[in-house]
Parts: C-alpha cells; sequence; structure tokens
C-alpha cells in the first residue's frame, strides 16, 4: 500500500482485491449484525407486538454483554478449542461464534415473544454473549494479521466500512423487509447470512504464533507475589460474578408469566436499591483493590513457573489489574471524578435508547419505511456531521471545552423529543423560522427528521469529545487495553437504568421521561465541568 490513505471507492475497491482487507470487510458486517439486530432492531419487533416498554428495557441488559466481554477476552485469547481448534486458535472461534449465532437468530425467529418471552429472552442473551465473544476475536485477529501492505490502520478503516454496511442492512433494510414480509422470516434470512461469515472465516489467513505470544504475559512489569495477584483476581471476580448473577436473576424474574396475587417485580425498586451496589461491585471495589495491588511490595513480573491455569490468572491480572492499577496509581482521588464522568457522560441519550423504535413506530406511529429512512439513513449523515463538528470544536477549542458543549448538547436533544411526545409545536415553529416547511417535505416526516438531526448531530458531537477524553487519559504504555476498559464502563449507569427507564415511561408517559433525561443530562455536564477544574489544576500544580 502506498503512503497516501485510500479513502471512499478506492477504500472499498481495495477491501475487494486484496484477501486480507476483503475478509476484514465481511468480518466488520459479520460483528456489525448481530449487534444491530439484538440491540436495536430487536426492540422494533417486540414493540410492533405490544410488549410492555418496562418488560423491553429488562430485556436491554443483553446489551451488557458488550461492555463486560473484558472479562472472559483472556480466555478466549488463550483456550484452544478441542476438534475445531485444527483450524487455528482465531478461526476456531470465529466459526463457532458464527454458527451458533445464526442458531440463535434462527431460535428467535421459532420462538414467540408474547407466549414465551423468558426463553426469548434467554436466546437473546446467548446471542449476546455470541456476539461479544465474536468481536474479541476479530478485534485480535485485526492485530495479528497486519503487515506493511495491510496495516492496523488500514484494516480497522475496512472493519468500520463492513461495520457500517451490517448497520444498514441490520436496521433499515431489515425494518423495510419487517413491512412487507414478517420479523420471523427477517431474523431466519439474516441467520443464513451469518454463514456466509463462516465460509469465508474458514478460509481466512491465520496468523502464526510469534514470540509475543509465547512471552510470559507479566514479563516486563511489576507486580506484587503470586498469593496477593491471585487475592485481587479472586476479590475482582466474585464482585462481577455477583453482578452478572444479581442482573440476570432479576432478568428472569422480570420475564416470568404474571401469577395471580403475586406482585411482579418492580424494575425501579431494583434500579433504586441494588443498581448502586452493582455500581460499587463492578467499578468502585475493583478501582480500590487496583490501587491496592500498587501499594504492596512490586517485583519483577516473569520467570515463575507456568501452567495452563496460571497463565490464564495472569493473562486476566496484566488484562484487567495492571491497566486500573496504572490510572488509579497516576490520578489518586482524581480517579474518581475521572470514572464518574465516564459513567454518565453518556447517560441522556443511552438510558431510553432501546426506546426508540417503539416511540417511532408504536407511540407516533411512523411507519417502518419511514423510520428506516429517518433512522437509519438520513440519521447516518447527520451522526457524521456531528463527528465532524466535534473534530472541527477539538482543534479550534480544545477538549475539555468541547466535551463540555457536546454533554450540554446531548442533553438539550432529549427536550426535541420530549416535543414530539407532547405534538410537536416546538419543532414545527422551529421548521416554519427556517422555511423548512415549504420544501416539499410532509409536514409530519419533516418532524422526524428534525429531531432525529438535532439527536444524532449531538450524539457524534458528544461522542467524538468523549473517545478524545478517555484517550487523553489512557498510559501510552496501556493505551488499548485501558480504552477498552474505560469505553466499556461508558454505558453502564444508562443500561443499568433502562428498566426502570421502560418502566417509567409505562406510568408516566414519554415526555415526562425525557424531560428527566434531559436533566440526567445536566448532572453529567456538571460532572465535566468539575473534572475541567481538576485537570487545569493538576496542569499548574505540574508547572509548580
Amino acid at each position: 500500500m502506498t503512503d497516501r490513505k485510500l479513502k471512499g471507492v478506492a477504500l472499498f475497491r481495495a477491501a475487494l482485491t486484496n484477501r486480507k482487507t476483503s475478509a476484514m470487510l465481511v468480518l466488520g458486517f459479520a460483528s456489525g449484525l448481530p449487534f444491530t439486530l439484538l440491540i436495536g432492531t430487536l426492540n422494533a419487533w417486540l414493540g410492533e407486538l405490544k410488549v410492555s416498554l418496562a418488560t423491553i428495557g429488562v430485556l436491554s441488559w443483553i446489551g451488557l454483554a458488550y461492555a463486560f466481554k473484558f472479562l472472559w477476552s483472556p480466555v478466549v485469547d488463550r483456550l484452544r478449542l478441542p476438534v475445531i481448534g485444527e483450524l487455528g486458535r482465531r478461526r476456531s472461534w470465529l466459526v463457532l461464534c458464527q454458527a451458533l449465532l445464526a442458531a440463535a437468530l434462527w431460535g428467535l425467529a421459532a420462538t414467540d415473544p408474547l407466549s414465551a418471552i423468558g426463553a426469548f429472552a434467554g436466546i437473546a442473551v446467548v446471542a449476546a454473549f455470541l456476539s461479544a465473544t465474536q468481536d474479541v476475536v476479530i478485534d485480535a485477529w485485526r492485530i495479528e494479521i497486519a503487515d506493511d501492505t495491510a496495516t492496523v490502520e488500514f484494516l480497522s478503516a475496512v472493519y468500520q466500512l463492513g461495520n457500517r454496511f451490517a448497520a444498514l442492512a441490520g436496521g433499515a433494510l431489515a425494518l423495510v423487509l419487517a413491512a412487507r414480509l414478517d420479523w420471523p422470516s427477517v431474523y431466519v434470512g439474516f441467520g443464513f447470512v451469518m454463514l456466509v461469515a463462516v465460509a469465508v472465516t474458514i478460509f481466512l489467513p491465520e496468523a502464526k504464533l510469534d514470540a509475543a505470544d509465547a512471552a510470559e504475559p507479566l514479563a516486563g512489569h511489576a507486580v506484587p507475589d503470586r498469593a496477593q495477584r491471585r487475592t485481587a483476581l479472586a476479590i475482582v471476580a466474585v464482585c462481577w460474578t455477583w453482578a452478572i448473577f444479581t442482573l440476570g436473576s432479576f432478568m428472569v424474574s422480570a420475564l416470568q408469566p404474571p401469577v395471580p396475587g403475586v406482585t411482579a417485580p418492580s424494575a425501579s425498586d431494583f434500579t433504586r436499591m441494588t443498581g448502586p451496589w452493582i455500581i460499587v461491585a463492578t467499578v468502585i471495589i475493583p478501582a480500590l483493590v487496583a490501587g491496592w495491588t500498587r501499594r504492596l511490595p512490586q517485583h519483577p513480573g516473569g520467570g515463575e513457573p507456568m501452567g495452563g491455569l496460571r497463565a490464564a490468572a495472569d493473562h486476566s491480572y496484566r488484562a484487567l489489574i495492571l491497566p486500573l492499577a496504572e490510572i488509579v496509581d497516576r490520578l489518586k482521588w482524581g480517579a474518581i471524578l475521572v470514572l464518574a464522568v465516564i459513567l454518565l457522560y453518556r447517560i441522556a441519550d443511552s438510558i431510553w435508547a432501546p426506546f426508540a423504535f417503539p416511540f417511532y413506530l408504536d407511540f407516533l406511529g411512523y411507519s417502518n419505511d419511514e423510520v428506516a429512512f429517518a433512522s437509519k439513513l438520513f440519521g447516518v449523515w447527520m451522526t457524521i456531521g456531528g463527528v465532524a463538528l466535534g473534530g472541527f470544536l477539538l482543534a479550534a477549542w480544545g477538549r475539555m471545552p468541547t466535551l463540555v458543549v457536546g454533554g450540554i448538547v446531548a442533553a438539550l436533544s432529549n427536550l426535541l423529543y420530549a416535543d414530539m411526545a407532547l405534538g410537536g409545536a416546538g419543532i414545527d415553529g422551529f421548521a416554519r423560522l427556517f422555511g423548512l416547511d415549504s420544501i416539499g417535505v410532509d409536514p409530519r416526516l419533516m418532524r422526524l427528521l428534525i429531531a432525529i438531526s438535532g439527536e444524532n448531530i449531538a450524539g457524534g458531537l458528544a461522542g467524538t469529545a468523549f473517545v478524545a477524553y478517555i484517550s487523553s487519559i489512557t498510559a501510552r504504555e496501556y493505551s488499548a487495553v485501558q480504552y477498552a476498559l474505560l469505553s466499556s464502563m461508558t454505558f453502564l449507569v444508562g443500561a443499568l437504568g433502562r428498566a426502570a427507564t421502560g418502566e417509567a415511561i409505562d406510568v408516566y408517559g414519554y415526555a415526562n421521561v425525557f424531560f428527566v433525561t434531559a436533566g440526567l443530562g445536566g448532572i453529567a455536564v456538571l460532572l465535566v465541568l468539575a473534572e475541567w477544574w481538576r485537570s487545569r489544576a493538576q496542569v499548574e500544580v505540574s508547572r509548580v
């Protein structure tokens, strides 16, 4: 590949003519398709069947599999599968995940959500776990297979291109097809698409085991002794296991058929009473444990007898404890504020995301075709515009001012949807003020386009600023793994609150809930302002 980066059509042509990049295009599609079908499109199906929003909120917890995937990534990275392991470390895992994903999509198609929501949810949970695991393997394959021609940067660009194609197929195309066929047929069809990915995966080039793979995982790192490392891992493992078990148990109980005379579990009560403890178990305690390990006597890592379990434990320690320990040690008490910003910055849009399709299709009465165009086609360009605006503001103003503006507009965009829920008078006035009501677009569709434009531009701007912020926190030595760890926390609070949000919409209505989510976004802005003050104070102290 030349020094000039390929773009647009040239990038697409290279993906079709180069074995590695064309395979990456397919893998990007295979990664994005189940994510889109499970996290977004599934809610359109459930909304069409009039499944309660509280149930949709509980079911949306399947998305936590993508946030938690770093927990089992060390095992996936090292475990050789029996029988199909002959295909190679990466290919065997990919074939397994993709084949089972196809079966899971067929299982969803064969299950009636109205009469068997528990079984439907169980299949969706398994599918999300498989999809998240596939992402772990694809990320590893992309890094390992890169060379001087097909660089990591180029393969990453092709991966994103495939991911975008999958978002269009699993989003817009699925909505259009469902309007003409039915949802089970759509999911059966996409199950066969995953089998195409299996066929491509079998012929993927497999990276050979190199010196980095064979090296001891803790070599070159200063770490406590093995017993102390084992204790730290055990504490974190117990906390995460409890959190996952607690969430899973509530999902099972909440999705059971109602029993006469027995009060159904309340998502609001669970979120209020148990949600904070889940945050403590998954974020606060691991951070404290990581800080504790830094205060212990340190020794050069490596040079110890290695077995299968010991190697897995050391890989887990390197992936989970070391990166967090470095952050806590570097930021000290400032880590509390940083983690608070990461947990809450995107709450204004993440907490109600699963209810977007039910809001458009069921509550507002738009057709599948209208939503497909406005949300998945037109909306994509608005997101790109928001990303471009975010990049411009980062260059012109800097990171923290852009982060503040992103938080403000993300919170305010919720008011557009509140106005939509109340009839859209404010949006109609905006359209008349700028002459948008005279360009020949149906006023009702124009209302949807304006609301989605505002939300997507705000989301693109906020997302760009947030990526820059998280990237600035990471240390060069742990940049990739720290970014993965911190970004996985981004939607944790929002995801935990979704079940209660669905319940609140059922009781109080969309408009009131959108006003509340806008207020929650305001809290995130206050935290960013506090973090801005902290970071400036830290810079001034370092200059003294």
